[in-house]
């Protein structure tokens, strides 16, 4: 069975199970995927026993093909990487990035929810993960995606991984203006070499002109947008969504 699979049938029996029990969130959240109080709420119960990393779509193992490379030619011999997870929750895809890498990163792992921030603080404090890159560092904090600007610079992140984060706000009933609001944020905050990666079940016919609709914006110059597939798995494919931002998209 290969990493994706392993991954996405984990994932997957954690969320039918937790599906059985809070049917009445899971169809409010469906809805409201914005919703920061929803969010806090899913945290809240999901974790109510033990604690378990919840990953939507699959895990590091299925992705790293896409982002390790990415943090290769990133690499500088004087300051580290630069990555930035939006919308983590309890995923070990940050965390992942921290102990694997051979070169220096700094991997901030956001999220809306306090309580996924929290139980995400909690579990590295009791365990400890132990990096591939003495000078790595590997922080969580409670931000809100479409207010990148408080805390990140322009041209300051190397690689933004968005997993299911995106696809998140565009199914939701008031989310696809901030969905646009998150593209827009990611592409001021990465350098001009840097990388937004988004993994989505979303057809590229759709993602495609959507990405390159949205990064046209006051102070962007647009982005280029390449699309890969990862993998199928019951009966739904799963892309990674390659986004750069035109050399002259900042002002």
């Amino acid at each position: 069975m290969s990493p994706f699979s392993k991954c996405f049938r984990s994932s997957w029996r954690v969320y039918a199970c937790f599906s059985r029990r809070h049917s009445s969130l899971i169809t409010e959240l469906m809805e409201n995927m914005d919703k920061r109080s929803l969010w806090d709420r899913f945290y809240t119960e999901s974790s109510s026993k033990t604690f378990k990393n919840f990953e939507w779509f699959f895990g590091f193992d299925s992705v790293q093909d896409f982002i390790m490379p990415l943090l290769q030619s990133s690499a500088r011999p004087d300051s580290p990487v630069r990555v930035l997870d939006i919308g983590c929750g309890t995923s070990a895809l940050g965390p992942s990035i921290y102990r694997n890498s051979s070169f220096s990163v700094h991997v901030t792992c956001a999220d809306i929810s306090a309580v996924a921030v929290r139980l995400m603080q909690e579990k590295t404090q009791l365990e400890a993960i132990q990096p591939n890159n003495p000078s790595s560092l590997l922080q969580f904090v409670e931000l809100d995606c479409t207010q990148l600007h408080r805390r990140f610079s322009p041209n300051s992140l190397d690689l933004i991984v968005d997993k299911g984060t995106t696809d998140a706000l565009l199914r939701s009933k008031e989310g696809k203006g901030k969905a646009s609001l998150v593209l827009q944020q990611c592409l001021k905050a990465l350098q001009s070499s840097g990388s937004l990666l988004q993994f989505s079940d979303e057809d590229p016919d759709a993602r495609l002109l959507w990405l390159e609709s949205a990064a046209l914006h006051h102070g962007l110059n647009g982005a280029d947008v390449g699309v890969q597939e990862v993998g199928q798995l019951r009966g739904v494919c799963y892309f990674c969504y390659h986004v750069t931002p035109h050399s002259s998209a900042k002002c």
